[in-house]
């Protein structure tokens, strides 16, 4: 029964999604970028890391990050305005100016970070059913991933890489599908159990728990690409759609952690970033498939926008002197260095240190502004400077899942 109601809910959604008359509409467009970005398949590694460091507190663990993450997005919301809106009177050597390619650099950096990040991510999820593979895993990973970002880079040099991206933009809706169809099979499963067989751990939650917390802030970003739509979209339409895409993608996030709340003692102890898959099994085995595809399909999409991203931003923060093949080599060096020489946890938090600095680099040009043109007060300055802070705590000790 599980899975009928799985398959049924993805099936619906998915094509609810892809022929609906609000799927064709401005505004579901202008969402659906920044929402793919999110919704990755860190609401999939986040339920077991919490689970394992806060016990049943995970999902208030949760809640905070995504707080930290709205906040952070209502600073990139007031620079689509008002920064968009004063940088047209800037000239090139003004020293704002100068801080706003600093910070288009820094996100050019998270993103290539990020593209390894996805896709070790992807290799993992992809080589879990092969769990014989013992110590050549990571070898065969580090060289699948390799290959993924050469195969990338060699499209994006022969232009066809617009191709994959507009593909991997309609697999959104399977990957919402795929996703509602995990939650809908949780939630009957929970349900119809008569008895929940699993002990559900305590709540424990120290300061040590901070650094593992903010060393996951990379898996509820991607809001921030509503920032650079100016060309598709306007300025209320991309504040509008990135504010619908946190919070859509926050009833997603807290929907899992609540759900998974029986089962909370089995993901504490998942093995392995991919470890949900194992969790999902012990709800009914064809659902790890749901996962694995969800997986799949989230960071392979993702992986694609942020490899696009990086090398886009490096062109434009040269004003073009950096040719795109340069600039795409240059990004996905990057990407296949920290592939190498880093394992999966630690990605994550190094993908979550290089979004983190972008994020803090925001709030100081937004309170930059701010006080340049008199648009908000000091109240809300005080609320860019905390942000600012948390995000720059979240670059320094933002720690591995691991450690």
């Amino acid at each position: 029964m599980v899975i009928a109601i799985s398959i049924l809910v993805a099936a619906l959604v998915t094509i609810a999604l892809t022929f609906g008359n609000f799927a064709k509409s401005h505004i579901w467009r202008a969402t659906v970028t920044p929402l793919a970005s999110i919704i990755g398949s860190g609401f999939l590694i986040c339920g077991p890391l919490l689970a394992r460091e806060f016990g049943s507190g995970a999902i208030a663990a949760m809640a905070l990050l995504l707080l930290i993450a709205y906040a952070a997005g209502a600073v990139l919301r007031y620079n689509i305005v008002h920064v968009e809106n004063h940088s047209v009177s800037l000239g090139f050597h003004d020293r704002l100016a100068w801080a706003m390619r600093f910070a288009q650099i820094l996100l050019a950096i998270a993103y290539a970070v990020s593209v390894a990040y996805y896709l070790k991510l992807l290799a993992e999820f992809l080589l879990k059913p092969f769990a014989g593979l013992g110590s050549s895993h990571t070898l065969i990973s580090n060289i699948l991933v390799t290959a993924i970002i050469a195969g990338f880079t060699l499209l994006t040099l022969s232009g066809d890489l617009r191709k994959v991206e507009h593909a991997a933009h309609a697999s959104v809706s399977v990957k919402i599908g795929l996703i509602a169809g995990v939650l809908a099979g949780l939630g009957v499963w929970w349900a119809t159990s008569p008895v929940i067989a699993f002990t559900i751990p305590s709540v424990h939650a120290t300061w040590s728990g901070l650094p593992l917390l903010l060393g996951l802030l990379i898996t509820v970003q991607g809001f921030e690409t509503s920032r650079y739509l100016g060309e598709h979209y306007d300025q209320e339409t991309r504040v509008h759609t990135m504010r619908l895409a946190q919070w859509i993608s926050s009833v997603i996030y807290l929907a899992f952690l609540a759900l998974l709340t029986p089962i909370l003692g089995p993901a504490s102890q998942a093995e392995g970033v991919a470890g949900i898959y194992d969790v999902m099994s012990l709800v009914a085995p064809l659902l790890g498939l749901f996962v694995l595809g969800a997986a799949l399909t989230s960071q392979l999409s993702a992986a694609i926008a942020d490899s696009i991203g990086s090398g886009g931003l490096l062109v434009e923060v040269s004003r073009r002197k950096l040719s795109v093949r340069a600039a795409f080599f240059a990004a996905s060096a990057l990407s296949v260095a920290v592939v190498w020489l880093t394992d999966p946890f630690e990605v994550i938090a190094l993908s979550s240190r290089a979004f983190a600095a972008y994020y803090a680099a925001q709030a100081l040009i937004a309170i930059w502004v701010s006080k340049r043109t008199g648009a908000g007060g000091g109240l809300l300055r005080t609320g860019f400077a905390l942000v600012g802070l948390i995000c720059l705590v979240a670059t320094l000790v933002g720690a591995p899942a691991e450690s």
